[in-house]
């Protein structure tokens, strides 16, 4: 995590930049160096470095990736919000499946931008969840449109942000002590979540949750793990 705490200025929203990957962020730094209203205050490579970034910080929106080590963008939105329920957050990801969107939103995400989107965009969406509006960039909003379209219900829907951030996990391969550490909860718990994974989703093991989440586009192709009763 680094950071540059800086005094605020009337009128100039406060970003903390969060990305796993450091050239990225100082590609959206530069995008928004050029504008005088926006002010990145501080940069997060993981979901753990955000959340307490943002509980010393207390920037005006922060912008999140989801896809990054630990305990992900949508968990770390989650405790984001958790702690402080006036929190704005705008997901900036790669991902324009709506099933991820609906996942970030119903977690306290206030915008929703695909990597996709024309650089101005980032600006704009800044802005809007700053002054306290919804974003969402036209891909996700049709996709969102989509999804609420009937026969095409989505199994991921079920899941809650918690849910779905298990499941994330068991589909990368992650063994319940490992998510029980990344998530700091009980390995029992866990294993509840597990079951649970397991009837709303109607999966017996890991290869079919892998399999599932494929077939909806939620992950790229994973080696598959086997049949593992400690497994989803």
């Amino acid at each position: 995590m680094s950071s540059a705490p800086k005094a605020r200025t009337d009128n100039v929203v406060t970003v903390l930049l969060v990305d796993d990957h450091a050239v990225v962020r100082e590609g959206y730094r530069r995008i928004l160096e050029r504008t005088p209203d926006i002010e990145v205050v501080a940069e997060a490579g993981s979901g753990e470095d955000a959340y307490r970034c943002y509980c010393e910080l207390d920037p005006d929106v922060v912008v999140m990736d989801l896809s990054m080590p630990g305990i992900g963008g949508i968990e770390a939105v989650r405790r984001i919000v958790t702690r402080d329920s006036k929190a704005r957050v705008l997901v900036f990801s790669m991902h324009d499946d709506g099933v991820f969107s609906s996942r970030a939103l119903k977690a306290g995400a206030k915008g929703y931008l695909t990597k996709a989107s024309a650089p101005d965009s980032l600006v704009d969406a800044i802005r809007s969840v700053a002054s306290g509006k919804l974003f969402l960039s036209p891909d996700v909003a049709q996709e969102l449109a989509v999804l609420s379209l009937p026969g095409r219900a989505n199994p991921m829907q079920t899941l809650s942000a918690r849910e779905f951030e298990v499941f994330r996990l068991l589909v990368e391969g992650r063994s319940v002590a490992e998510i029980s550490k990344i998530l700091s909860l009980s390995q029992k718990t866990v294993a509840n979540y597990q079951s649970t994974l397991r009837q709303k989703l109607e999966v017996a093991n890991t290869t079919q949750a892998v399999r599932l989440a494929m077939a909806h586009g939620l992950f790229p192709p994973v080696g598959t793990a086997g049949d593992d009763s400690s497994h989803a």
